[in-house]
């Protein structure tokens, strides 16, 4: 069987190396590029993201990453953002009194988590719905977190024929979003690459659905 291709997005983000060795080893095709005609050429695209929201976003439009996001998507092309590489897909994030302008592919505004130790770093557990496809069989197992900020709300409501997204959430001091199956566009707050295990076939069941 063909294995998938897939980019990871390199535009500067500091965990392109271990997403793509993770993905290598879920059984895909990995290449480490922001070329526009590779991007779009792939069976699937990862967007990493480590450290500031306004920091990836500044990286990101460097390369134009909106563009290359927004035209895969714009063809039903799969995407997967990762921790900070989520956040930003969403309209805002508010770091330290700042507001950034995300992606803007969800709505929503991007929060430090009310928790009484940050950043929110380790293990941790998930809620994912029954039909979810990303945490088919690994609903019960433990994910690699680290970070202080998340999305905590969920406001997309689609209207026939679109179909609702597919949410999961796991709680630091707050409730906030742990991951989000919407369409072609997947995310996970927590790191997949650094997950062991589950974290692979986390990758190996979004690699399935490409």
């Amino acid at each position: 069987m063909k294995r998938p291709t897939v980019v990871v997005l390199d535009y500067g983000s500091g965990n392109v190396h271990s997403a793509a060795k993770a993905l290598e080893l879920a059984g895909a095709t990995v290449e480490l590029t922001a070329d526009r005609a590779r991007v779009s050429a792939a069976d699937g695209l990862v967007v990493p993201g480590v450290g500031a929201f306004s920091a990836v976003m500044n990286q990101l439009n460097a390369v134009r990453g909106a563009e290359l996001i927004e035209r895969r998507l714009a063809g039903g092309r799969p995407v997967l953002g990762v921790c900070v590489g989520m956040q930003v897909l969403f309209d805002n994030g508010v770091e330290r009194g700042n507001e950034t302008p995300g992606l803007g592919e969800w709505p929503g505004v991007v929060r430090e988590l009310d928790a009484p130790i940050l950043p929110h770093m380790g293990w941790n557990t998930v809620e994912a719905p029954a039909d979810s496809v990303l945490f088919d069989g690994i609903a019960d197992e433990r994910f690699y977190f680290v970070h202080s900020f998340a999305a905590q709300d969920w406001s997309l409501d689609p209207t026939p024929p679109m179909k609702q997204a597919k949410l999961t959430w796991s709680e630091h001091g707050s409730r906030f979003l742990a991951a989000v199956e919407n369409g072609p566009l997947t995310a996970t707050q927590f790191h997949p690459e650094k997950s062991g295990e589950p974290g692979i076939r986390l990758l190996r069941n979004w690699l399935a659905s490409l």
